[in-house]
Order: structure tokens, then C-alpha cells, then sequence
């Protein structure tokens, strides 16, 4: 799938108009339904594909915060043959009770995927709780930048940031 194709594949499966509060808080006209393109078996390979791109030589993981960036995460490892994990909002109060899921070691270099950034609040804490773990995040990449302020937020945390497309790619202005 070339990249017009799967903008135009990623706008028709998910974009939905009316009133809606952001996980940031903010309010918006317009949403992009992640669940709805990442559901979508072309669209989702087509993702990792995209994603697979920005893994470098040192790369020795993939990681995606939980929920959205779960699927993706093992998209890209689908295609790129590196591990994945997930790292989890929040600590279960049972079983082993970790963070991340999956086989994180120090010194690993994390290409950390992402569906949708906003203010990137979310993707952050998760680069941190890598960073944390002794690993580090390389870069973190979104299908989606709404422009809104996630890449000054990420960047500003220390992190590298790009994604597959923005906002104007989709062709909406607000």
C-alpha cells in the first residue's frame, strides 16, 4: 500500500465529526476512531510497515503503550522479526503485577510506537517507565500527530519524535 493509500485507507475507516472531549481533555470537532483503522488487517500492515521504517541497527525492541499502541507494536515485530512488549497505564493488582509485559532488559534500544498524539502525555510516561527500567527509548513514532502540541511535549521530555502522518495529511483543518 503506498502512503496516499493508506492515509486516504486510515481517514475512511476512522474519522467521525461531532463534539467530542480528547483523552487530553481538550475538546475537538472532529476524532480519529484508532480502534477502527487499527482493526483493519491492511491498514495494520501496512502500520508496521510504515513503523518497521524507523528501526535503525541498534534497535533490539519494540514496545506500545497499552491499548492503542498494543497492535501496533506487534504489527512492526510481524514485519520487522524484533520482539515487542507492552507497557501498561498502570500496575495490575495481580499476577506478576509489572509494568511492562514482555522481556525488557538494560541497555535495550526501544523504537516506542504509538497510535494517536495529541499532547503525547500518555506516550511519555511510557518512554519513561522504559527509561526506568534501564532501557532506552531511540524514537518515538505515532500514526498520528493532531498538532496540538505532542511533539513540542515529547521533544521537550528528551525524547525524538516523527510520525507517519499528521493532521493536514488527512486533509482537516479545525
Amino acid at each position: 500500500m503506498t502512503r496516499e493509500e493508506l492515509i486516504s485507507r486510515v481517514k475512511e475507516t476512522s474519522y467521525l465529526e461531532g463534539d467530542f472531549t480528547l483523552r487530553s481533555g481538550k475538546k475537538s470537532k472532529y476524532y480519529m476512531d484508532k480502534y477502527l483503522f487499527e482493526t483493519c488487517p491492511d491498514v495494520l500492515k501496512a502500520l508496521g510497515e510504515e513503523f518497521a521504517k524507523h528501526i535503525t541497527d541498534d534497535v533490539t525492541l519494540i514496545a506500545g503503550a497499552e491499548l492503542g499502541g498494543v497492535a501496533l507494536a506487534a504489527s512492526t515485530s510481524m514485519v520487522s522479526g524484533i520482539n515487542w512488549l507492552i507497557v501498561r497505564n498502570s500496575k495490575k493488582g495481580y499476577g506478576t503485577g509489572k509494568m511492562v509485559e514482555g522481556v525488557l532488559k538494560e541497555g535495550d534500544v526501544v523504537l516506542l510506537v504509538e497510535d494517536i498524539a495529541t499532547t503525547g502525555g500518555q506516550v511519555i510516561e511510557a518512554a519513561k517507565i522504559i527509561n526506568d527500567a534501564g532501557a532506552s527509548v531511540k524514537e518515538i513514532v505515532c500514526v498520528i500527530d493532531r498538532k496540538q502540541g505532542a511533539r513540542e511535549n515529547i521533544t521537550e521530555a528528551g525524547f525524538a519524535f516523527d510520525s507517519i502522518m499528521t493532521k493536514e495529511d488527512l486533509g482537516i483543518v479545525d
